[in-house]
Protein backbone atom coordinates (compact mmCIF):
# COMPACT_ATOMS: atom_id res chain seq x y z
CA UNK A 1 0.00 0.00 0.00
CA UNK A 2 1.03 3.80 -0.78
CA UNK A 3 1.64 6.08 1.80
CA UNK A 4 1.26 10.14 1.43
CA UNK A 5 2.34 13.11 3.67
CA UNK A 6 -0.22 15.16 3.15
CA UNK A 7 0.46 18.91 5.04
CA UNK A 8 -2.77 21.27 5.88
CA UNK A 9 -4.91 18.61 5.72
CA UNK A 10 -7.60 19.76 8.01
CA UNK A 11 -8.86 22.04 5.22
CA UNK A 12 -9.33 23.17 2.08
CA UNK A 13 -6.76 22.08 -0.37
CA UNK A 14 -4.93 19.94 1.71
CA UNK A 15 -7.65 17.97 3.20
CA UNK A 16 -8.78 17.58 -0.43
CA UNK A 17 -5.41 16.42 -1.61
CA UNK A 18 -5.55 14.17 1.82
CA UNK A 19 -9.41 12.82 0.18
CA UNK A 20 -8.18 12.21 -3.40
CA UNK A 21 -5.15 10.20 -2.70
CA UNK A 22 -7.05 8.14 -0.11
CA UNK A 23 -9.66 7.24 -2.76
CA UNK A 24 -6.79 5.89 -4.83
CA UNK A 25 -6.03 3.73 -2.14
CA UNK A 26 -3.26 5.55 0.12
CA UNK A 27 -2.55 5.44 3.62
CA UNK A 28 -2.71 9.15 4.47
CA UNK A 29 -0.56 10.69 7.28
CA UNK A 30 -2.97 14.26 7.47
CA UNK A 31 -0.89 17.29 9.26
CA UNK A 32 -2.15 20.11 10.61
CA UNK A 33 -2.27 22.47 13.82
CA UNK A 34 -5.62 22.11 14.72
CA UNK A 35 -6.25 17.93 15.69
CA UNK A 36 -10.50 18.55 15.86
CA UNK A 37 -10.22 19.83 12.06
CA UNK A 38 -8.57 16.64 11.20
CA UNK A 39 -10.85 14.86 12.57
CA UNK A 40 -12.64 15.19 9.38
CA UNK A 41 -9.79 13.45 7.29
CA UNK A 42 -10.26 10.21 10.04
CA UNK A 43 -14.54 10.23 9.60
CA UNK A 44 -13.93 10.72 5.61
CA UNK A 45 -11.78 8.13 5.05
CA UNK A 46 -13.28 5.78 7.55
CA UNK A 47 -10.87 3.30 7.89
CA UNK A 48 -7.87 3.50 10.85
CA UNK A 49 -5.90 1.27 9.03
CA UNK A 50 -5.33 3.53 6.39
CA UNK A 51 -5.11 6.97 8.15
CA UNK A 52 -3.29 8.87 11.04
CA UNK A 53 -3.76 12.12 12.06
CA UNK A 54 -0.66 14.69 13.86
CA UNK A 55 -1.83 18.09 15.21
CA UNK A 56 1.51 19.97 14.71
CA UNK A 57 2.61 23.56 14.18
CA UNK A 58 5.36 22.95 10.80
CA UNK A 59 7.45 25.57 12.21
CA UNK A 60 8.70 23.80 15.05
CA UNK A 61 12.09 22.52 14.82
CA UNK A 62 11.14 18.65 15.85
CA UNK A 63 7.83 18.88 13.46
CA UNK A 64 9.39 17.07 10.85
CA UNK A 65 10.75 13.78 12.45
CA UNK A 66 7.62 13.64 14.33
CA UNK A 67 5.68 13.71 10.72
CA UNK A 68 7.50 10.83 9.67
CA UNK A 69 8.30 9.00 12.35
CA UNK A 70 4.48 8.32 12.62
CA UNK A 71 4.41 7.40 9.06
CA UNK A 72 6.97 5.01 9.16
CA UNK A 73 5.97 3.51 12.75
CA UNK A 74 2.89 2.77 10.77
CA UNK A 75 3.64 1.85 7.76
CA UNK A 76 7.40 1.28 7.15
CA UNK A 77 7.71 3.66 4.16
CA UNK A 78 7.11 6.71 2.68
CA UNK A 79 5.56 6.90 -1.26
CA UNK A 80 4.36 10.57 -1.20
CA UNK A 81 5.07 14.24 0.21
CA UNK A 82 2.59 16.50 -1.01
CA UNK A 83 4.01 19.89 0.76
CA UNK A 84 0.62 22.03 1.05
CA UNK A 85 0.77 24.05 4.22
CA UNK A 86 0.59 27.78 4.08
CA UNK A 87 -0.99 30.90 5.14
CA UNK A 88 -2.22 33.89 2.90
CA UNK A 89 -3.16 37.58 3.45
CA UNK A 90 0.25 38.64 2.02
CA UNK A 91 0.96 42.37 2.33
CA UNK A 92 3.38 44.20 -0.34
CA UNK A 93 7.33 44.36 0.65
CA UNK A 94 7.07 48.02 1.88
CA UNK A 95 4.29 46.89 4.26
CA UNK A 96 6.02 43.35 5.82
CA UNK A 97 7.66 43.35 9.07
CA UNK A 98 10.17 41.21 9.84
CA UNK A 99 7.70 39.07 11.86
CA UNK A 100 5.93 38.39 8.69
CA UNK A 101 8.80 37.93 6.69
CA UNK A 102 10.16 35.03 8.97
CA UNK A 103 6.56 33.56 9.68
CA UNK A 104 5.81 33.41 5.97
CA UNK A 105 9.26 32.04 5.21
CA UNK A 106 9.57 29.70 8.00
CA UNK A 107 5.97 28.05 6.62
CA UNK A 108 6.10 27.83 3.12
CA UNK A 109 9.84 27.20 2.59
CA UNK A 110 11.68 26.29 5.91
CA UNK A 111 9.07 23.83 7.31
CA UNK A 112 8.97 22.14 3.12
CA UNK A 113 12.56 21.81 2.80
CA UNK A 114 12.77 19.98 6.14
CA UNK A 115 10.15 17.92 5.42
CA UNK A 116 11.42 17.08 2.10
CA UNK A 117 14.81 16.20 3.76
CA UNK A 118 13.45 14.05 6.76
CA UNK A 119 11.20 11.92 4.53
CA UNK A 120 13.72 11.20 1.43
CA UNK A 121 15.72 8.22 3.23
CA UNK A 122 12.08 6.75 3.53
CA UNK A 123 11.30 6.60 -0.60
CA UNK A 124 12.46 4.36 -3.03
CA UNK A 125 12.07 4.66 -6.55
CA UNK A 126 8.76 5.49 -7.82
CA UNK A 127 7.92 8.35 -5.30
CA UNK A 128 7.02 11.45 -5.47
CA UNK A 129 7.20 15.26 -3.77
CA UNK A 130 5.03 17.82 -4.47
CA UNK A 131 5.10 21.28 -3.46
CA UNK A 132 1.88 23.77 -3.36
CA UNK A 133 2.87 26.67 -5.17
CA UNK A 134 1.22 29.70 -6.26
CA UNK A 135 0.54 31.60 -9.54
CA UNK A 136 2.53 34.39 -7.28
CA UNK A 137 5.53 32.21 -8.14
CA UNK A 138 5.14 32.54 -11.54
CA UNK A 139 4.37 36.35 -12.20
CA UNK A 140 4.58 39.44 -9.86
CA UNK A 141 1.81 39.45 -7.90
CA UNK A 142 0.46 42.34 -6.37
CA UNK A 143 0.65 42.51 -2.67
CA UNK A 144 3.15 39.08 -2.62
CA UNK A 145 5.76 40.42 -0.46
CA UNK A 146 6.98 37.43 1.85
CA UNK A 147 4.32 35.00 0.19
CA UNK A 148 5.69 35.57 -3.27
CA UNK A 149 9.01 35.19 -1.66
CA UNK A 150 8.26 31.95 -0.03
CA UNK A 151 6.55 30.50 -2.63
CA UNK A 152 9.11 31.48 -5.65
CA UNK A 153 11.81 29.62 -3.12
CA UNK A 154 9.87 26.77 -2.75
CA UNK A 155 9.87 26.48 -6.61
CA UNK A 156 13.20 26.67 -6.98
CA UNK A 157 13.45 23.74 -4.58
CA UNK A 158 11.44 21.98 -6.74
CA UNK A 159 13.31 21.74 -9.22
CA UNK A 160 16.40 21.07 -6.94
CA UNK A 161 15.34 18.32 -6.02
CA UNK A 162 13.96 16.80 -8.98
CA UNK A 163 17.48 17.31 -10.48
CA UNK A 164 19.44 15.65 -7.34
CA UNK A 165 17.19 12.73 -6.91
CA UNK A 166 15.87 11.64 -10.11
CA UNK A 167 18.34 9.46 -10.63
CA UNK A 168 16.99 7.82 -7.94
CA UNK A 169 13.36 7.48 -8.92
CA UNK A 170 12.33 9.88 -6.73
CA UNK A 171 10.45 13.03 -8.47
CA UNK A 172 9.38 16.80 -7.46
CA UNK A 173 6.64 18.61 -8.94
CA UNK A 174 4.79 21.89 -8.06
CA UNK A 175 1.22 22.65 -7.99
CA UNK A 176 0.77 25.87 -8.41
CA UNK A 177 -3.32 27.10 -7.65
CA UNK A 178 -4.97 30.22 -8.79
CA UNK A 179 -7.52 31.75 -6.96
CA UNK A 180 -9.13 28.37 -5.72
CA UNK A 181 -12.91 29.11 -3.88
CA UNK A 182 -12.15 27.83 -0.12
CA UNK A 183 -13.64 29.00 2.81
CA UNK A 184 -10.42 31.45 3.40
CA UNK A 185 -10.94 32.67 -0.18
CA UNK A 186 -14.64 33.24 -0.15
CA UNK A 187 -14.20 36.06 2.11
CA UNK A 188 -11.86 37.76 -0.11
CA UNK A 189 -13.97 37.63 -3.20
CA UNK A 190 -16.39 40.03 -1.08
CA UNK A 191 -13.74 42.68 -2.00
CA UNK A 192 -14.56 44.17 -5.04
CA UNK A 193 -10.84 44.89 -6.64
CA UNK A 194 -9.76 41.39 -5.27
CA UNK A 195 -13.11 39.67 -7.01
CA UNK A 196 -12.85 41.62 -10.41
CA UNK A 197 -8.55 40.81 -10.83
CA UNK A 198 -9.53 37.16 -10.60
CA UNK A 199 -12.74 36.80 -12.69
CA UNK A 200 -12.26 39.54 -15.34
CA UNK A 201 -8.87 38.32 -15.66
CA UNK A 202 -9.70 34.49 -16.49
CA UNK A 203 -10.44 32.89 -19.40
CA UNK A 204 -12.65 30.68 -18.22
CA UNK A 205 -16.44 30.76 -17.13
CA UNK A 206 -15.34 29.80 -13.15
CA UNK A 207 -12.63 30.29 -10.40
CA UNK A 208 -10.58 27.06 -9.34
CA UNK A 209 -11.58 24.46 -6.83
CA UNK A 210 -10.31 22.36 -4.46
CA UNK A 211 -11.04 19.29 -6.48
CA UNK A 212 -9.22 20.83 -9.68
CA UNK A 213 -6.05 21.38 -7.42
CA UNK A 214 -6.32 17.60 -5.57
CA UNK A 215 -7.16 15.78 -9.24
CA UNK A 216 -3.96 17.56 -9.85
CA UNK A 217 -1.79 16.74 -6.97
CA UNK A 218 -3.26 13.10 -7.39
CA UNK A 219 -2.12 12.70 -10.93
CA UNK A 220 1.52 13.99 -10.45
CA UNK A 221 1.21 10.43 -7.83
CA UNK A 222 -0.11 8.41 -10.39
CA UNK A 223 1.06 6.34 -13.09
CA UNK A 224 0.09 8.37 -15.72
CA UNK A 225 2.17 11.25 -14.27
CA UNK A 226 5.55 9.11 -13.53
CA UNK A 227 7.67 10.60 -16.24
CA UNK A 228 6.81 14.54 -15.24
CA UNK A 229 9.65 15.81 -13.00
CA UNK A 230 10.67 19.23 -11.65
CA UNK A 231 7.70 20.58 -13.33
CA UNK A 232 5.40 23.67 -12.24
CA UNK A 233 1.45 22.87 -13.19
CA UNK A 234 -0.22 25.97 -13.22
CA UNK A 235 -4.11 25.67 -12.48
CA UNK A 236 -5.69 28.45 -13.13
CA UNK A 237 -7.70 28.51 -15.85
CA UNK A 238 -5.60 30.53 -18.16
CA UNK A 239 -5.16 33.82 -15.66
CA UNK A 240 -1.51 33.72 -15.38
CA UNK A 241 -0.45 33.01 -19.07
CA UNK A 242 -2.75 35.12 -21.11
CA UNK A 243 -4.07 39.03 -20.95
CA UNK A 244 -7.05 38.21 -20.77
CA UNK A 245 -9.72 40.48 -20.25
CA UNK A 246 -13.89 39.77 -20.16
CA UNK A 247 -15.85 41.62 -21.89
CA UNK A 248 -17.46 43.31 -18.60
CA UNK A 249 -13.53 44.66 -18.59
CA UNK A 250 -13.09 46.00 -21.75
CA UNK A 251 -16.30 47.71 -21.81
CA UNK A 252 -16.65 49.15 -18.72
CA UNK A 253 -15.84 52.82 -17.81
CA UNK A 254 -12.62 52.88 -16.07
CA UNK A 255 -13.12 56.52 -13.49
CA UNK A 256 -9.77 57.35 -11.08
CA UNK A 257 -10.76 57.36 -7.31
Amino acid sequence: MQVAIVTGANSGIGLGCAKKLADMGMAIVGTGRDQRRLAELERSINDPSRVATLAVDLTQDDAPGRIVDLAVSRWGHIDFLINNAGVGSPKPLHETDDETLDYFLSLMLRAPFRLAREVLPHMGPGSAIINVTSTFAVVGGLRGGAYSAAKGGLTALTTHIACQYGAAGIRCNAVAPGVTVTPMVEKRLEDERFRKINTEMTPHQRLGTIDDMASTVAFLCSEGGSFINGQTIVVDGGWSSTKYLSDFALNSRWVDR
